[in-house]
């Protein structure tokens, strides 16, 4: 499943005019509050194998998560941790798109939903005869450069971003793609991104944000018959959405 060509300019002209509110309301917000700065959280969902036939999901989505201003993350992060209580879940629970059930997915969605961010997505359909090449063969270059894209896309919003990334994984990978990111995004010498933290998704709350953000726009990809009931409570803060290759 692919955005239609009508859809994909209507994100264009979105982009564009959100582009203008966002700047607008960066220079008020830092005018009115020293303190804010933004802060982008990554996370994904699928996985990047090649063997569709054995196992490995079709799609990879990766997906940014970004608050403009300080406070809003703040806030979106309380809310969070409020919500294990109302629900009775400990302390340290996980929220995971993909493991959680259709009721805590809605009260999830429901308690995120007022608060302000957006997020960009890319989604990569894995098969065969869409993905070639050598730089898709390893998880890290395949990782990297999906990465890329999402930044590359966001590259107008981004104004000396602190980017969270989930530190599973191995450190020394984490630790080349936080370079990596740095040195391509902020290649033209402006500030885009300040610095790069690795956090474990189960102890950030706003990395499971962006971890639901990926696993929505996975079912959306796929079709899957629920994606709307999903779909719905983030659509407006939908800032661009990648599907590739065509």
């Amino acid at each position: 499943m692919e955005y239609g060509d009508a859809q994909i300019r209507g994100q264009v002209l979105k982009f564009g005019m959100r582009t203008a509110e966002s700047l607008q309301r960066r220079a008020s917000d830092k005018s009115d509050c020293c303190t804010s700065y933004m802060l982008v959280f990554i996370d994904e969902s699928g996985d990047t194998g090649r063997k569709i036939e054995l196992g490995s999901s079709r799609y990879f989505i990766i997906s940014l998560a970004a608050f403009e201003v300080h406070e809003d993350a703040v806030d979106c992060d309380q809310r969070i941790g409020l919500l294990r209580k109302e629900l009775k879940l400990p302390d340290n629970y996980e929220f995971h798109f993909s493991v959680n059930s259709h009721n805590v997915r809605l009260a999830f969605l429901h308690a995120i939903q007022p608060y302000k961010f957006m997020y960009f997505s890319v989604a990569i359909d894995k098969s065969p005869e869409k993905l070639w090449g050598p730089g898709f063969q390893t998880k890290e270059s395949f990782y990297k450069y999906a990465c890329q894209m999402a930044f590359t896309n966001a590259l107008p919003y981004l104004d000396s971003a602190t980017v969270v990334l989930d530190q599973s994984g191995s450190p020394d990978f984490r630790n080349r793609l936080s370079k990596y990111l740095k040195n391509r995004i902020n290649a033209a010498g402006d500030k885009r991104i300040l610095k790069i933290k690795q956090q474990r998704s189960s102890s950030n709350n706003l990395l499971q944000l962006a971890d639901y953000i990926s696993g929505i726009i996975n079912r959306k990809m796929q079709g899957k018959k629920d994606w709307p009931d999903y779909y719905r409570f983030i659509n407006d803060k939908e800032m661009w959405v990648q599907s590739w290759p065509k």
